[in-house]
């Protein structure tokens, strides 16, 4: 089964060596994965999520595929302050999969936007739709138009859009 290629997807943020980001409800880690070897030894990439156990899991991937550039934060980002990052301390923050689960968007659309760098870039990756019992219950899907209204609202601009995978939508934003 086709799910979403994150190597793909993280390819279109436009992220370079030396760059920080931020994988924002990182879950399993794949985008962390897959942007490590971009920002290199001189880049940093802090997965942030509200679960240990899923820390645990990247710590454990990082530490036998040898990557050492891969930071875990436990936070709750949907709180003020909840990344534990500094103010505008990242070029880049990836959202995969999880605007669908926040209870708190714009909570969590400021501290993204607190965190990130004037211009630095936003991925956003969601469900396009509820697929029998694949991703979220229907009434839990943000449609494509209404994550890009609650980004624009907020003061980020609106790059570019394109398939996440045959699931998913992708938006890229800019922070003001």
């Amino acid at each position: 089964m086709q799910f979403c290629d994150p190597q793909a997807n993280v390819l279109q943020l436009g992220i370079r060596e030396g760059m920080k980001v931020g994988d924002f409800g990182a879950g399993s880690g794949h985008y962390a994965v897959c942007a490590s070897p971009i920002v290199g030894d001189t880049g940093t990439i802090y997965a942030l999520d509200i679960q240990e156990d899923v820390l645990t899991h990247i710590t454990n991937v990082c530490e036998s595929r040898g990557i050492k550039n891969i930071e875990t934060v436990w936070g709750n980002f949907e709180k003020p302050g909840g990344s534990k990052l500094k103010d505008d301390s990242l070029d880049a923050v990836i959202l995969s999969n999880a605007l669908f689960q926040l209870e708190h968007r714009e909570n969590a659309i400021k501290e993204i936007k607190r965190v990130l760098k004037t211009g630095g870039r936003l991925l956003v990756i969601d469900w396009a739709g509820a697929y029998d019992g694949m991703g979220p219950p229907p009434d839990q899907v943000v449609a494509e138009a209404a994550a890009e209204s609650l980004f624009i609202t907020a003061g980020f601009h609106k790059v570019k859009g394109f398939r996440g995978g045959p699931h998913h939508y992708s938006l890229v934003f800019t922070a003001p």
